[in-house]
C-alpha cells in the first residue's frame, strides 16, 4: 500500500480590530520555518519588501503559530504569504529569492472583529489589514496605509443625484471642509459639493447631471475626495474598514440614465468610491 502524501499546509488566522493576525499553520513542521509576507510588486518588477515571522509550535495538534503585531508596518498593497523552511532563510533575506518557498492556501479566516471597522475612531495614520483568498486560492492580505481616510457608508441614489454618508478618520472635519469629485486623467477638472457634517460625520449630495455635463462625452471616471479644511490635502473617501478585501463587484449600484449618459457609482480595485459616467 503506497504511503499517502502529506498534507499541504493551511494557513488559518484570526484579525483583531486594532490590526494584530494569528496566524495557525497546519499542519505545522518538525524543523523551524517562518511565514513571509511578500508585498506584491508592480508588473515586471522584483520584489523587494518582505516580513519574516517565526512559527512557532504551539498546542497537541501539530500546528505551528506566528503573530504580526499591529505596531508592524504594512506598506499600502497586496501581501502573498510563503512558507520558508530555516535552511532557506538567513536573517531578513531568503538565501535564494524563491528557492523552496511555499505558497500557502487559505485556511479558516476569522474576521468578526473587523465587521464592524467603521464604527471605531481611528488615529492617523490609518492602518488596515483584511485576510483574503487570491482569485488563484492563496492566502494573501490587501493592506491599506493612508494618512487619513474617509470611509464611506450608506449610498442613497433618487432623483438624478447620489447621497453619500460618510465618517472621517485620521483628521480633523472643520466648517471649510468640502467634497471633491476629481475627472480622472486631469488634476484640474474639479467638482465641489458642500458636506452636511455632525463631528466626524458627513454626507454630500452630488448631481449626476453637473457630472455628465463636466465630463466632456465619452466614457469618464469621477474620484472622490474631502477636503477636511481649507487648503488641506485631499482624503481619499471608500470603504475600507470591514471584511471585505474586494468589493467592486460585490457592491454593485444601479444606472442612472441621465441627458443620455449612463452614470454609476462604483468601488475601484483600491475599494476607493468613484462614478462612472459613459455617453454616446
Amino acid at each position: 500500500m503506497s504511503p499517502q502524501p502529506p498534507a499541504q499546509p493551511r494557513l488559518h488566522c484570526t484579525a483583531e480590530a486594532d490590526g494584530r493576525i494569528t496566524f495557525d499553520l497546519v499542519p505545522g513542521h518538525r524543523e523551524r520555518a517562518r511565514l513571509a509576507l511578500v508585498l506584491r510588486p508592480g508588473k515586471g518588477r522584483p520584489e523587494t519588501t518582505r516580513h519574516l515571522l517565526d512559527l512557532e509550535p504551539h498546542g497537541a495538534d501539530g500546528h505551528a503559530r506566528a503573530v504580526l503585531q499591529a505596531r508592524t508596518v504594512l506598506e499600502e498593497g497586496r501581501w502573498d504569504a510563503y512558507l520558508l523552511s530555516a535552511a532557506d532563510t538567513d536573517g531578513e533575506q531568503p538565501r535564494q529569492p524563491g528557492a523552496e518557498r511555499q505558497r500557502l492556501r487559505p485556511g479558516l479566516r476569522d474576521l468578526r472583529r473587523l465587521v464592524d471597522g467603521g464604527l471605531r475612531d481611528r488615529p492617523a495614520p490609518v492602518a488596515v489589514r483584511v485576510p483574503y483568498a487570491t482569485k488563484d486560492g492563496f492566502f494573501a492580505i490587501r493592506a491599506w496605509l493612508r494618512p487619513a481616510h474617509a470611509e464611506a457608508g450608506s449610498i442613497d441614489i433618487a432623483h438624478g443625484a447620489m447621497t453619500v454618508h460618510a465618517r472621517l478618520h485620521g483628521a480633523e472635519l472643520t466648517d471649510e471642509a468640502a467634497v471633491r469629485l476629481r475627472l480622472r486623467g486631469s488634476r484640474d477638472t474639479l467638482l465641489g459639493f458642500r458636506p452636511v457634517a455632525d463631528g466626524r460625520d458627513f454626507a454630500f449630495t452630488a448631481a449626476f447631471d453637473e457630472l455628465v455635463g463636466a465630463s466632456g462625452g465619452g466614457h469618464r471616471v469621477w474620484d472622490a475626495f474631502l477636503q477636511p479644511a481649507a487648503g488641506a490635502p485631499l482624503v481619499r473617501i471608500g470603504r475600507l474598514l470591514d471584511d471585505v478585501a474586494d468589493r467592486k463587484r460585490v457592491w454593485v449600484y444601479p444606472r442612472t440614465t441621465v441627458e443620455g449618459a449612463a452614470v454609476c457609482p462604483y468601488y475601484t480595485v483600491d475599494n476607493d468610491l468613484a462614478v462612472e459616467v459613459a455617453s454616446g
